[in-house]
């Protein structure tokens, strides 16, 4: 009895060192195989993004002109100090914070209004969908200078054979027409790819819902604000993101449209900070606003997506 005891006993550890060793093999296995496929693509995200973020600390201190690395002299808070000071850049981040604002809204009224639209029985609705999202294609450097030239040749023409003084604008000519010129070409590019991702909101929202809330009375204002709202508020957090994002980065219509013109009236914040570090040849300074730049960006969409997510509903 006690030697069958003694066999079992030595069976069951010898199974219970096999199993150990599996698992032990099954682990490095599976970080062999993470280390293999990730390690790279890890390799290339450290060196690539966070060692020059981690590097922007260090050169926003210094007087540097971003080509001989001996030649960066360490100046504290200088560049700081001197931001606060600058009226060019607060001129810049109350343009963007502007261009933002009414961007952001317009883009995604238009953008909702068409998804509502192309979600009707049309023969054409997916011609039209493939039409509004084309100018999101285009790169903002190419469609600034198309509208560029749409802007000074094409309307000037309009406006000479119809007499319609919209047309007869100075569209790029003065800060006020070349603040809404940018704002018409970010939302003409940008409202066809908001589009898309309402129009997918609003084709999974369940027809009974809709149904029950026309028999229960609702009136079609009631109908959006109460069913359609709460139920496409993931769309409308992804879209809000993606458009303030987009509008607070906007530099490429900025570079081809308008320069930052007349003088820095249409400077956005991107724009100050090219202009700074690559033009003015300070990118000690020009790093200290980007990290301003990231930090401001950050802040104000972290805020929008948490404020957006709480008022998800599910159907």
């Amino acid at each position: 009895m006690r030697k069958a005891l003694g066999i079992q006993e030595g069976w069951e550890q010898s199974v219970n060192r096999r199993t150990a060793v599996k698992r032990a093999f099954g682990a490095r296995k599976g970080w062999s195989q993470q280390i293999v496929f990730l390690g790279p693509c890890l390799l290339f995200f450290l060196t690539i993004v966070i060692t020059p973020f981690i590097l922007g600390f260090y050169y926003s201190s210094t007087d540097w002109n971003g080509l001989d690395l001996d030649k960066a002299v360490w100046t504290g808070s200088a560049n700081w100090s001197r931001i606060l000071h600058d009226d060019n850049f607060w001129k810049s981040l109350f343009f963007t914070l502007r261009f933002t604002v009414i961007s952001v809204v317009i883009a995604n009224i238009l953008a909702l209004v068409l998804a509502f639209l192309l979600m009707a029985s049309l023969k054409t609705k997916n011609v039209l969908r493939t039409v509004f999202f084309m100018p999101n294609v285009i790169g903002g450097i190419l469609l600034g200078y198309i509208w560029q030239f749409i802007f000074t040749k094409g309307f000037a023409t309009i406006g000479d054979l119809t007499n319609i003084a919209f047309f007869k604008l100075p569209w790029l000519g003065t800060p006020n027409t070349g603040f809404w010129g940018l704002v018409i070409v970010f939302v003409w590019q940008t409202a066809g790819y908001m589009m898309i991702i309402y129009i997918a909101s609003l084709a999974g929202i369940p027809k009974d819902l809709i149904e029950a809330a026309k028999i229960d009375g609702a009136r079609p204002y009631q109908l959006f604000t109460s069913v359609y709202v709460p139920l496409i508020m993931p769309a409308i957090t992804i879209c809000l993101f993606l458009t303030i994002s987009n509008a607070f980065k906007m530099f490429d219509l900025n570079l081809s449209l308008t320069k930052g013109g007349p003088g820095t009236s249409t400077q956005s914040l991107a724009y100050n900070i090219y202009s700074e570090a690559l033009i003015n040849n300070r990118y000690g300074l020009g790093t200290a606003k980007a990290l301003l730049f990231f930090a401001a960006v950050s802040l104000i969409t972290i805020t929008q997506v948490l404020i957006t997510k709480r008022k998800e509903v599910s159907a």
